[in-house]
């Protein structure tokens, strides 16, 4: 940079044309001593252009403007070039980067011959059962179901048990451990999902019952224990990408990325149009877990039901009632016998709690739900949920599917449980009110 011409040119930005090169005294001749070429007359924009004997004489000043013109082409050429070598540097670390994470994301060899050798257990027939308590479970054991209530909705002729294996531990290694929206809780609604599919006696196509299975399985992957709102109103990186239905989108795009992997296809057997379908209504499935597009659903099922318009041959009434099969599924816990229900909802409430907490933290006020501070109000939140989300969903579903009836009864039996528990916290605060005036009266009297 301060040696010669090109060095002057470069550090100053100032365009040099030399007529006479031996007679500048910035004129570098080390070049010219070494090649034993002699250098005349240079035009020099940083890219130099050295002439022993141009045909027409000295540069001019057409050539200093044609001379720019190459020099912003040579210029852009080196910056492309450079530019493209940080982006292929950036590529392969990047693809380091992929293979350490995908290492780690993904179920080991260890684990694949942990559940090879596992057997099912021989009395599977209550696992047909609404009331079946999947969190009974053993969390090393629920891979094994999984592989069982697969087999049984679709057999084996189709699916290689080794990518099934792969895929369902895998799936299970990228669920967080985070309170509700766990392992656990996936487990739970592919159980729910299987019974009915089991109990509505093939009203499902295998295709249809594939992707429903699956959405259930990996419906809520990588969830980070926090809603959709509070991603958004915390700036996280997620909503900037999705601005809409934000987890749930991610959700699915996890389930593509394990589909990925090596040996984890699990469709791989279908064809690209089966592929295509099973692939899209496990996207469309995902979404509707988001409980902000349920009341548009329910409201689309509702009229059809309504104008007794439902029919099995219409691809839309299918879709809806599949949206409407998802929600009941995700929230399955609010059906099943009073003390799984209650135990669930103590931990789900602490999910709730933990994102109050950090609400408060960053100058937010939460929900009612999510506020520790109002655990008083518990019981009749959950009155609310039921009645106008629960209640409604499961009505609707038996109406189709006469066989979802259980879910009706159980969601009912809990209500009136929550309902009970309402009232007697309503009547413990009228009393503790009651106990405030009285002391407040007293304490007016004496002074």
């Amino acid at each position: 940079m301060d040696k010669g011409v090109a060095g002057h040119v470069a550090t100053t930005g100032e365009v040099l044309n030399i007529q006479d090169a031996y007679g500048d005294i910035r004129f570098n001749r080390d070049v010219d001593l070494q090649t034993g070429y002699r250098t005349k007359s240079i035009l020099c924009g940083v890219v130099q252009m050295v002439s022993e004997n141009k045909m027409s004489g000295p540069f001019t000043r057409a050539d200093e403007e044609a001379f720019e013109t190459f020099a912003i082409y040579c210029g852009l050429a080196l910056h492309h070039a450079k530019l493209y070598e940080k982006i292929r540097r950036s590529e392969q670390k990047y693809r380091v980067a992929l293979e350490v994470l995908s290492y780690h994301s993904q179920c080991s060899e260890e684990e694949m011959r942990s559940i090879r050798s596992r057997k099912v257990p021989h009395d599977m027939h209550a696992i047909t059962s609404y009331t079946y308590s999947p969190w009974g479970v053993d969390n090393d054991e629920k891979p094994v179901y999984v592989l069982f209530m697969f087999k049984d909705l679709f057999g084996t002729m189709r699916f290689d048990t080794d990518a099934l294996i792969r895929f369902t531990l895998t799936v299970r290694k990228n669920y967080r451990n985070v309170p509700y929206h766990n392992w656990v809780h996936a487990f739970s609604v592919a159980h729910s999902m299987y019974t009915v599919i089991k109990r509505a006696d093939h009203q499902f196509t295998p295709l249809e019952s594939l992707a429903l299975f699956v959405a259930c399985l990996c419906h809520d992957l990588d969830h980070r224990g926090k809603t959709n709102a509070f991603m958004v109103k915390s700036a996280s990186p997620l909503a900037a990408i999705y601005s809409t239905s934000t987890m749930e989108h991610h959700h699915f795009n996890q389930t593509v990325a394990i589909l990925q992997h090596e040996g984890h296809n699990i469709f791989r057997h279908l064809s690209s149009e089966e592929y295509k379908k099973v692939l899209g209504d496990i996207r469309h499935c995902i979404l509707a877990t988001d409980l902000a597009l349920f009341f548009g659903n329910r409201a689309k099922l509702k009229d059809i039901v309504e104008r007794k318009d439902f029919s099995w041959e219409i691809q839309e009434h299918r879709r809806v009632l599949r949206d409407i099969a998802m929600t009941s599924c995700d929230l399955c816990a609010m059906t099943k016998p009073w003390e799984v229900q209650a135990e669930t909802v103590k931990v789900i409430y602490e999910e709730f709690y933990a994102q109050g907490d950090e609400e408060k933290e960053q100058g937010m006020t939460p929900m009612a739900m999510m506020d520790r501070d109002k655990k008083d109000e518990l019981p009749q939140l959950e009155v609310g949920f039921i009645v106008g989300i629960c209640l409604p969903c499961y009505e609707l579903l038996a109406q189709i599917l006469p066989e979802t009836t259980p879910m009706v009864d159980g969601i009912r039996a809990n209500l009136n449980k929550w309902k009970e528990l309402a009232e007697k916290a309503k009547e413990e605060n009228e009393a503790e009110k009651e106990v405030l005036q009285e002391t407040k009266s007293k304490v007016k009297s004496a002074d």
